[in-house]
């Protein structure tokens, strides 16, 4: 993780986003987050096609495997 520069009085990036986040939900309630991530899973599908889905799915299923193949070697040694 970079090295946080010396407090300038001001407020880190981290921060501001939790801020800004807070504020928008305070504004718009949780249930705003739930339907931008579903309009712009609606602009990827058209971006890119169910094939892409079905790939980044495959990917991260062998992701998951390669996890838990990794575990059970751990616990075999």
């Amino acid at each position: 993780m970079a090295k946080q520069p010396e407090n300038t009085g001001g407020m880190s990036v981290r921060e501001a986003g939790r801020k800004g986040g807070n504020a928008v939900k305070q504004k718009y309630g949780p249930e705003f987050y739930s339907e931008i991530g579903q309009k712009g899973g609606e602009a990827v599908l058209r971006e890119r096609g169910p094939e892409f889905f079905s790939e980044i799915g495959h990917k991260g299923g062998q992701r998951v495997k390669e996890l838990i193949e990794e575990g059970k070697r751990r616990t075999t040694k």
